[in-house]
């Protein structure tokens, strides 16, 4: 068979990687995004109140998140990551006014652990044991019902790990998930837990320089084409309808949906997807952040979960936010605020800030959701599925989607040399 064109729809980060290994292998490309910028949920914009370039949301990428690590790489995006040089996460305690570090120690074997001050404050070697419960967790389980919720480190290591992970509250939140993410991470030792941000912003490291390099590649690009209906013919896909053109395919053509699950099952009517979601909620405030050190500090006990300090904004990230996503911005500016203020020794009211809700951010991580994740291969013969939503074995997170599209990618090229 002959190699026809690939049309991939969604230039989020599972349609942005299967479109680069695509044109990686060769094969003519055309990108496609019902929005008017590419990213999806990762991206950065100007905004016009805080009069600077934010986040949609914050994002923290690990030393072992290998397919993120190849993607920069292939679009020449690897130097626009920074983070501390050493595997170390800043916690501070609202309710007790504690701070500490968990500071892994390079290789595989955790010394770390035997060290005090590299654990988390007050607790003992042995406590980390338990985490070995998820590798072995049946797959109806939650997280709460393999972890201790009464622990001391649940409240200052699991709890705030797993939401931040799963955004889903621990009691509902699939075990074994949370136990895949944590072989990945703890498995390959500090290395893989180095913590990894963006130097200038989502777009600047993750989305831009994909598409330039794209455009490189002769691959065509169509911003603001939203995709309404597709024609199957025996079997497979013929028509894509988007607003704007019918595209007629070729008989050697395939298709990559890449696309949020709501909407491929709009366009795939009887597909099995994740139908139940968790919101998530960023607050960003204008500061000036020239004197702070710290690059991010988890946060216990208190409405804020994870604070990011980036160039002139305190970025704050709270996951499974279904309790806030109703609540007007009005009132979580200075509720959040709060938090921030205590954390970095700050007084007075909140600085101009900008509120930032995701209602369906990501799908619910309960082991009833994971059950509705579809694989890469569709009964369309010709269509391919991608997205954090699909069956990657990952939570639904920036690796996750990736790693999806690489999948989607390789398995249109095995389809073509059939």
């Amino acid at each position: 068979m002959t190699q026809g064109r690939v049309h991939v729809v969604g230039a989020g980060l599972a349609g942005l990687s299967a479109a680069v290994e695509i044109a990686q292998s060769g094969r003519a490309v055309t990108l496609y995004e019902g929005s008017t910028q590419a990213g999806g949920r990762c991206r950065s914009y100007f905004d016009a109140q805080l009069g600077c370039r934010i986040d949609n949301g914050n994002h923290l990428m690990l030393g072992c998140n290998h397919a993120i690590l190849a993607y920069l790489s292939a679009v020449g995006a690897s130097d626009t990551l920074t983070g501390p040089a050493k595997p170390a996460f800043p916690f501070y305690d609202l309710g007790t006014d504690e701070r500490w570090t968990v500071a892994m120690s390079a290789g595989r074997v955790p010394w770390w652990l035997f060290q005090k001050r590299h654990r988390v404050l007050a607790s003992k070697p042995s406590d980390y044991l338990e985490a070995l419960r998820l590798l072995r967790a049946p797959a109806g389980a939650a997280v709460a019902e393999r972890l201790n919720p009464d622990s001391l480190l649940f409240r200052r290591l699991w709890a705030p790990l797993a939401i931040a992970i799963l955004n889903t509250e621990p009691e509902a939140a699939s075990a074994g998930l949370l136990g895949a993410v944590f072989a990945e991470m703890f498995g390959a030792g500090g290395a893989g837990c180095v913590p990894l941000l963006p130097r200038e912003g989502l777009s600047e490291s993750l989305v831009d320089p994909a598409l330039k390099w794209l455009e490189r590649q002769g691959a065509t690009i169509k911003l603001g084409a939203r995709l309404r209906a597709l024609t199957k013919d025996k079997g497979r896909a013929s028509i894509l309808h988007f607003v704007e053109e019918d595209v007629v395919l070729a008989e050697d053509d395939a298709i990559v949906l890449a696309v949020p699950a709501p909407v491929a099952a709009s366009l795939l009517p009887g597909l099995v997807a994740p139908d139940d979601f968790r919101a998530i909620v960023n607050a960003h405030y204008r500061v000036d952040t020239g004197r702070f050190d710290q690059s991010f500090v988890g946060l216990i006990g208190g409405t804020a979960e994870w604070v990011f300090v980036k160039p002139g904004l305190l970025s704050v990230t709270i996951s499974a936010a279904d309790r806030l996503v109703d609540t007007p911005a009005e009132e979580l500016i200075p509720l959040i605020w709060r938090d921030v203020a205590r954390t970095f020794s700050m007084d007075g009211e909140a600085p101009p800030a900008r509120i930032i809700k995701e209602k369906r951010a990501t799908f619910a991580a309960t082991p009833a959701q994971m059950a509705l994740r579809p694989a890469t291969r569709t009964e369309v013969g010709n269509l391919f599925l991608a997205g954090d939503w699909t069956d990657t074995g990952l939570p639904s997170t920036i690796e996750g989607a990736v790693r999806s599209g690489v999948t989607a990618a390789r398995a249109v090229c095995a389809m073509q040399h059939t």
